[in-house]
């Protein structure tokens, strides 16, 4: 509107609750409606209106409420500051009288029909009357949808004031008029308290005479802009090309995951929504997981928004933070031209179709919609075919999912009713969508993978080595299994009870997922193995209790060596397989879980020796690749000495780094000190088929290479001996690249 309006409503509210700047950010209740009427082209005031309110929430005894009758009729022998006062028993009731009362004062002043309201700021209107009548699902007068901010309009005038500091004292200072009442401007009155009844009919009074000076000489203000409120969401396509201001977008969690986008706008009602500002956002299973990206108008209403946070939406409350522009992008932003000629028809209500045979056609989904024979609803299709959409992957492949257009919210319902009826073999899921959700589902099914093929090893060329411990190991260590997870190192040696006495110093290992929660599982080293064995056969499956909390749980307790245990730890696995060659009193340890890390319960105090050269020179010169890593292995940082020098050339370890076993017998890809005085050779040996097992027996016992060669040149591999033998544990590294030779490093 352009054209200056001929009445001017200055209109004041006060709720049960804050005041001021922080008017309506509490959801309390109106409680008085406070009014004047201007009359712009003869510059005239009308009488003051007082409307009081009796919130729906507030319960009164029936002395209370003879209380409230007596106040009242004290009231009017005294005699009100408003010149007409009167009551009204609830908020719809009031808004109607307010629009009556309105309507025949301006009748009968005469001097023309256009009126408009007046607030001082935007909460007034826009938290306080709409939030409330959305909240209650009162119908508003449409005198509510336009006003004018009185500040803004002062401002034109005075550039230089500041909108979030200007208040009506500031006001009424700047234009030199007198305010008779200190108690209307006092500072001392907080803004979480409760206005004052009669400080409402006062501001009224000091606003009217400051509309009063904008209209007269030398002003001569025209109030011709309006502010708008945005009777009905509307819904639209975003493109990702688009720009979105990081300043106008909010995220809200919590909803309710049947609600829609407007639900949403209801949430928000008094304050502009963007078109197809309003999307849900869906977790990776594509369901809706109770967040939403809000787009606003203007960075005035994102921050209106903001004082919603953790208002209610039914019985939940919904936090609302700042968002970017970027993130509303990826949740609404589309690429696909189908999907905006889906979604380019306007006043359409979307209805997403979940679990469709993927054999589905047009012809089937109107059929599944046609109206029963019994029933006499009718849903039908907006626009036959064209108003089904089905997604599919890149390929062409049926996802199962469709969405289908509805011409309006009751045939949108009526199809709803079909929720879990069936289609060909299979039942259907119906929900009430959204644009945004739309393109979610259609830019997450469409998407081609940023890494279409699996990318190859990094070092394809290393020879393939077994991690197990070598045979043999002194099973010195227990594990406990399905602890409780919140034990404590109270509780685990509580459970132990007198082979608490046999832990090794720093001995005690909690094993965490890959959250950091605690896993249940626990390594202890022991200070010998029949103690742990003792210890095992004692208290397995016995009951463990937390301290800090009621469950307790029966814990298995296994032996195992410091080999297993540091494999364990750091994200290797030992399955039922691999442990059939060990010497147990069970079978199995169960030493398998995913890679986890590990938790120390005491201090660290280990160290070990740095990582020496793995190959001599002239054995690495064969393998280049391998051997210029093996010859030259990087340092290791401070505290981490143990592992091995290139550690990802040999086992992922996803980057959990545990605490290392107490006194580890370094595995078989570790490098490690040679106590041999010599220097180590490479031994080539052409045309052997046989395992390692056989290589062992046969190697055992030799000092060097060279008298290895010497005497096992013409001999057989493979022929079992009369006696035993005790096998020598060599760290060695072992491959067999080509099948044909196998070559054996000693250090």
């Amino acid at each position: 509107m352009t054209a200056q309006v001929d009445y001017l409503v200055v209109l004041f509210t006060a709720t049960s609750g804050a005041s001021r700047e922080l008017l309506g950010s509490d959801e309390k209740e109106v409680v008085q409606l406070v009014w004047q009427l201007v009359d712009v082209k003869n510059k005239t005031l009308g009488k003051v209106n007082e409307l009081l309110i009796k919130p729906d929430l507030l319960e009164l005894t029936e002395e209370k409420e003879e209380d409230v009758v007596v106040e009242e009729s004290a009231e009017e022998e005294n005699g009100s500051r408003a010149d007409c006062v009167s009551t009204a028993t609830s908020f719809e009731k009031a808004l109607n009288q307010f629009n009556l009362q309105l309507t025949n004062e301006v009748n009968s002043a005469g001097a023309g029909t256009s009126v408009c309201l007046c607030t001082d700021g935007q909460l007034h209107i826009r938290q306080v009357i709409h939030p409330e009548a959305a909240s209650k699902n009162i119908l508003v007068p449409d005198c509510f949808y336009s006003f004018f901010d009185l500040r803004k309009e002062f401002k034109k005038h005075f550039p230089t004031s500041d909108l979030k500091v200007l208040n009506i004292p500031v006001m009424a200072e700047a234009l030199s008029i007198t305010v008779d009442e200190p108690a209307a401007c006092d500072p001392a009155l907080d803004q979480s308290d409760i206005l004052p009844a009669e400080v409402a009919v006062q501001q009224v009074q000091i606003m009217a005479s400051i509309v009063l000076a904008l209209l007269s000489e030398p002003l001569n203000h025209t109030f011709s802009n309006q502010e708008r409120v945005s009777e009905k969401f509307e819904t639209g396509t975003c493109s990702k090309m688009e720009k979105v201001s990081d300043n106008t977008v909010i995220r809200a969690r919590g909803l309710p995951w049947q609600s829609s986008d407007q639900d949403i706008a209801r949430f928000f009602r008094g304050l502009n929504i963007a078109k197809g500002g309003a999307a849900l956002c869906l977790n990776a299973q594509g369901r809706r997981n109770g967040e939403a990206l809000v787009r606003f108008v203007s960075e005035e209403h994102r921050d209106l928004a903001l004082q919603r946070h953790k208002h209610h939406m039914g019985n939940r409350y919904i936090e609302v933070y700042k968002a970017t522009g970027e993130d509303f992008l990826k949740i609404a932003g589309g690429t696909s031209n189908e999907v905006a000629v889906f979604l380019s028809r306007e006043d359409q209500i979307i209805v997403r179709m979940r679990g469709l045979p993927f054999t589905a056609t047009h012809e089937q989904v109107l059929t599944f919609f046609a109206p029963d024979e019994e029933l006499k609803e009718t849903c039908p299709v907006s626009g036959g075919n064209d108003g089904i959409l089905f997604v599919r992957y890149p390929d062409g492949r049926p996802t199962g999912d469709a969405f289908v257009l509805f011409a309006c919210d009751e045939q949108a319902q009526c199809a709803l009713r079909k929720h879990k009826e069936i289609l060909g073999r299979r039942y259907i899921e119906l929900f009430k969508s959204t644009a945004a959700e739309v393109q979610q589902v259609l830019n997450r099914y469409s998407s081609a993978p940023l890494i279409p093929v699996a990318p190859a090893p990094l070092v394809s060329v290393l020879p393939t080595m077994s991690l197990l411990p070598p045979p043999g190991s002194m099973r010195d260590c227990l594990r406990l299994r399905g602890l409780p997870y919140t034990a404590s190192i109270e509780d685990i040696l509580t459970f132990l009870g007198e082979f608490t006495h046999d832990i090794r110093p720093h001995g005690v290992h909690m094993v965490l997922n890959q959250q950091g929660r605690p896993s249940g599982d626990c390594f202890i080293q022991m200070t010998s193995a029949e103690r742990a064995i003792q210890a095992s056969q004692r208290l397995h499956k016995h009951v463990m209790s937390s301290q800090r909390g009621a469950n307790s749980r029966y814990v298995e307790v296994f032996p195992c060596s410091a080999e297993e245990m540091g494999l364990v730890l750091m994200g290797g696995s030992l399955s039922h397989t691999h442990t059939h060659t060990h010497t147990r009193s069970r079978s199995g340890t169960g030493l398998s879980p995913p890679p986890c890390k590990s938790r120390r319960l005491s201090p660290q105090s280990y160290s070990f020796a740095p990582a020496q050269t793995v190959l001599p020179t002239e054995a690495a010169a064969l393998y280049p690749p391998m051997g210029q890593v093996l010859l030259a292995p990087r340092p290791l940082p401070p505290g981490h000495a143990y592992y091995p020098a290139s550690p990802q050339l040999y086992m992922n370890y996803a980057a959990y780094y545990p605490s290392p076993p107490g006194s580890p017998n370094t595995l078989g890809f570790f490098p490690s000190p040679s106590s041999l005085s010599t220097q180590g050779g490479l031994v080539r040996m052409p045309g052997l088929t046989y395992s390692t097992k056989d290589l062992i027996n046969a190697m055992q016992g030799y000092q060097s290479p060279v008298e290895s060669l010497s005497l096992l040149s013409s001999s057989l591999i493979g022929q079992s001996s009369g006696g035993d033998t005790h096998l020598m544990s060599l760290p060695a590294l072992m491959t067999k690249p080509a099948g044909q030779y196998l070559d054996l490093t000693l250090l």
